[in-house]
């Protein structure tokens, strides 16, 4: 059993806690987050080589960086956390993606309560850095230039892994985007929920504290005056064609950024 970082409904970062002085020292630059965060990388990369990243070191991993965020500015938001506390079954999470920082701090959240991997693309395990520690939690890799045989792998590895009880994250959108376009968001996630027979699970996040970088996309800027918020909403059963859910969870993503200040793109 991963040890639990996060047991409350929620956690709110506590808006008095200081910056790290080295941060400060940095002089509001990414360049103290850069380092120690390729730090994480490097020693994670290192472990898996040796055949022995297994979910705890992932999970202490993903709650090193979750500290280092807060420790740089970054101030979390998190909400719904019971509902992850209370999943008995396998689930597949569906959730809209804006940054790195979810694929980061969803371990330290999910995994230590659930088994859990993402469905990922292939050029982050066949990244020189990243490929070892991806590889080693066994994720389901699509290609995203055939979208055919993305659809039938997803279909056919998802439904084994989740009758295995290794719940699925599912990132909908095609790539990384501050704002939110409902008619990029598909129903990958539902769809292979209602075949596995489990229930979708939603996740609306607003996580622009950790910007995009030019040249290399996971190393960006980060911005201190963006809250970051991650709300867990409730699992919902699939029936019919699943439209209606899927609807739902377009509806529920929009609501949150809405609320959040978050950009969503109107029809």
């Amino acid at each position: 059993m991963s040890k639990v970082y996060f047991p409350s409904h929620s956690y709110h970062t506590n808006e008095d806690m200081p910056r790290k002085l080295l941060d400060r020292i940095a002089l509001n630059t990414r360049f103290y987050f850069m380092i120690r965060y390729i730090s994480f990388v490097l020693r994670d990369r290192k472990v898996a080589l040796e055949g022995n990243y297994d979910k705890e070191t992932w999970v202490a991993t993903s709650n090193d960086i979750f500290r280092l965020i807060e420790e740089c500015g970054g101030r979390f938001h998190i909400t719904g956390l019971d509902r992850i506390h209370s999943c008995k079954e396998p689930v597949v999470f569906v959730s809209n993606h804006m940054s790195t920082l979810e694929t980061m701090v969803f371990p330290g959240i999910i995994a230590p309560f659930m088994d859990v991997t993402f469905i990922v693309k292939n050029s982050l395990v066949e990244h020189g850095y990243f490929a070892p520690i991806m590889r080693a939690r066994k994720p389901i890799i699509v290609g995203r230039t055939n979208s055919r045989e993305d659809f039938k792998k997803v279909m056919t590895e998802g439904p084994e892994l989740l009758a295995k009880r290794i719940s699925i994250v599912v990132f909908p959108q095609s790539t990384r985007k501050d704002e939110f376009i409902p008619s990029e968001f598909n129903s990958l996630g539902v769809k292979l929920a209602k075949k596995a027979n489990v229930k979708v699970f939603p996740i609306a996040l607003k996580t622009d504290f950790w910007g995009h970088g030019k040249f290399l996309k996971n190393i960006g800027p980060i911005h201190r005056n963006k809250p970051i918020y991650i709300d867990f909403g409730k699992p919902v059963e699939v029936t019919g064609s699943g439209k209606v859910e899927h609807e739902k969870i377009i509806e529920f993503i929009s609501s949150s950024l809405i609320n959040w200040g978050g950009k969503v793109e109107r029809e």
